[in-house]
Order: C-alpha cells, then structure tokens, then sequence
C-alpha cells in the first residue's frame, strides 16, 4: 500500500500526521508500543505542559543553534494554542507554562487520536520497523510497505520504556545521515563526593553554574535537591545536556553553586559575626539557624575543617572567610549524568545540516523526513520539547 508512512506514533509523529491528512493524502502511522503517544501521557507530571508563551532561542539547544528557531517561526507558540483550542484543549496557564485546563494529559493525547480518526489517520501499533532503503521500502515484522513519502519520528534514546529506544537513529544512519552522539538530558548529575550521604533528601534554592576549565558552559538558578547519587533539581537538569557533552568528550564538568547569591563573601561573614556577637555563647552552626539548611551549613563547615562548635572568640578571620568562599562557590565535580531511563529528553540526534529547516526534508534522500527528538534538538524544562514536536511535526507534514 502506498502513500504517507510516518515511522513513530509520539507527539510530532501524530502531530505531523494531523497536517499531511489535511492535504487529503492517505497517511499511516507506525508504532512499535502497544498504544500511541506514551510518552504524552507522561510530560509535565501527567498534566502535560504542551507549551510555552516565553518563547526564547536559548529554550532550545543544538549544534546548530539557529535550526530550531528557523523552523519555529514557521509554526509557533501562538499557533500551537489556536490549533489545540480548536480540537478541544481549552488552554490554563501559569506562569508562561500552558497545560489544558482538564489538567489531565490523556486530554491532549484523545484529542489528537480524535482528530486524526477525523482525518482518516491509519494508526497501526505493535510495529516493529526492521530497515528501509533509500526508495522508501519499509520492512517490518508484520510485513512490507512502499512509501512515496515518509517521515522518521521515532524519538530518541530518553525513557526506552514509553517507546523512544534509538532505533530510529539506527534506520537514519543506515540512509547515510549522521548521527550526533545521543546524550541524555534534562537529567539528574552524579557525583563521587562523599558528603551526598548526609545531604540527601537537602532541598534548597541556589544559583547553579557549570563549567568545563575555565569556560562557563550554562548557568541557571532555582531550587536544587541533593541525594545520595549527587544532585538534581530544575536547575540542574537544565544545565545537565552541557555536563554530558563535555563528560563524553572527555573534558572535565564542574557545577559551581552559591547557596546566599543575595549576599557577598564579605556581606556573609559580617551576617555570621553580627549573629556571633549577638550573643557569645552561640556556635559557628548555630549561626546558620533560619539562614541555611542545618545539614548544608554542617557538611559546609565540616568541609572547611572548621569545628561546629566553636564561637567567636575562637573563630579566626581566615576560617570564615574559606567559610564563605566555600557556601558562595560550592565545586561539585560531575562524575556522570543519570541514565537515558530517568532522562526527559536527547541531547544530540540526527545532524540538522543534513536537514531543510523550511521543509525538515532530508538533503540526502529524496522523500525522507524528520520531526522531534531523533533531530539535534532539545528544549530546556517547560513545554518546549513538545513545543519542537509540534512545530517540527507541522513543517514536516505540511511538506509531506
């Protein structure tokens, strides 16, 4: 059978399918789950985060970083919110952060399947595609299909189990497409220091910056959640595409965090002196109460090798100085992200310069398309991959 063959049934791979419908082509989509759209089902704590009205470059990241812009103007933000009101997702907002105001994301996953049956979209699950030759022949497990155009939607490597499994970056590289390594992001960090032990469980704010050398890679602030492992958090997360990149490329990644960025070193040690003078028989950790968490302020100075007991009298200059030094510049160096199993999102995917950001058809082979996370694009938290989804999704199957 002949027509549209879209390999993926997640957001773009839907989303795209939507679009090449309402040119009245005969369009199938292939998922190798049980069920479309899984992954769906899962973003933003179950009550999908489907965009974004804070609408920056720096949301989105790649090798290339004017691709995702170039083809979000094609279909952005604005239009998204039209398109998804006009199936029925009444939009509730906050902060910027758009969810439908059912606060359910099953709305937005039925919503889509209902349009699509409108359309006459054909969603075939349980679908294993094995390879595909550059004539646009499809094997399968359940048989063979002659495309006259297709688009590869497959996903990433970030959370195999709801269906992104890499496999479309095999069948990309297999049509002579580059593959940019595949990292995980939007993930928690790891760390071999010791003192995670005592920390975890530790939630509080602090501004996050990562470096590789002397070079600052990223910085984000907000609040950060030590464990046993190392350290997670918004922050965190968002900076954690850059730690994998330089980790995998044998290069060094060190998170920096000031836990008072609202006071200097100097400002830190008169509030810790005022406190102590207060009154003398009060302890260098006690002078902490209602400024830093207890546990943090305790591996702080246990850290700097400065007793927890002693008072003002005993305090020297030079140890509260390293004191503040140390809550001000707190180095945790990176050992290794968390794996693709707890990642949001792929760093890395297929090359955007072997890609036409006007039509997301491929450059070297006629016919063959790409949308979503199996192209070097990821978002930062906030709706933004979906955001890439649909708008790469709608340039795709608008072309289609």
């Amino acid at each position: 059978m002949s027509g549209i063959y879209i390999i993926g049934g997640g957001a773009s791979g839907l989303f795209a399918a939507l679009w090449a419908a309402k040119r009245n082509n005969k369009v199938t989509v292939l998922e190798h789950k049980d069920k479309p759209g899984k992954k769906i089902l899962a973003t933003g704590n179950g009550k999908c985060n489907y965009t974004n009205l804070i609408q920056d470059r720096e949301c989105y990241r790649s090798d290339d970083p004017s691709f995702a812009p170039e083809v979000l103007k094609g279909f952005d933000s604005g239009r998204t919110v039209e398109f998804f009101r006009e199936i029925g997702i009444y939009p509730h907002e906050r902060n910027g952060y758009l969810y439908p105001n059912s606060g359910q994301a099953s709305s937005v996953l039925e919503a889509l399947l209902m349009e699509g049956e409108r359309l006459g979209v054909r969603v075939e699950c349980g679908v294993h595609v094995q390879r595909m030759e550059k004539n646009l022949r499809i094997y399968t497990d359940k048989g063979e299909y002659q495309a006259d155009r297709v688009l590869l939607a497959a996903g990433g490597m970030a959370n195999p189990a709801l269906g992104s499994d890499g496999s479309g970056f095999e069948l990309a590289k297999a049509l002579g497409h580059r593959i940019i390594t595949p990292l995980p992001a939007l993930v928690q960090l790891k760390s071999k220091e010791k003192y995670f032990k005592t920390l975890a469980g530790v939630r509080t704010e602090a501004e996050v910056s990562l470096y590789s050398g002397k070079k600052l890679l990223a910085e984000e602030k907000g609040e950060v959640l030590f464990a046993d492992y190392g350290i997670s958090g918004i922050p965190v997360m968002q900076v954690s595409r850059y730690a994998a990149k330089a980790l995998s490329e044998g290069r060094e990644a060190l998170l920096v965090l000031d836990f008072l960025p609202f006071l200097s070193k100097e400002e830190l040690k008169d509030v810790l002196v005022g406190r102590l003078k207060r009154n003398r028989k009060e302890t260098i950790e006690q002078a902490f109460i209602g400024l830093l968490n207890k546990k943090l302020a305790y591996v702080a100075l246990k850290e700097t090798k400065i007793e927890v007991s002693l008072t003002l009298g005993q305090l020297k200059d030079e140890q509260l100085s390293r004191l503040a030094a140390r809550l001000k510049e707190w180095k945790i160096p990176v050992s290794e992200p968390k794996s693709f199993e707890l990642a949001q999102v792929t760093a890395g995917g297929v090359d955007t310069k072997e890609i036409n950001p006007a039509t997301m058809e491929s450059k070297l082979v006629k016919g063959l398309f790409f949308a979503g996370e199996i192209v070097d694009v990821d978002g930062t938290c906030g709706g933004y991959n979906l955001q890439w989804a649909w708008s790469s999704g709608y340039i795709a199957g608008s072309h289609l």
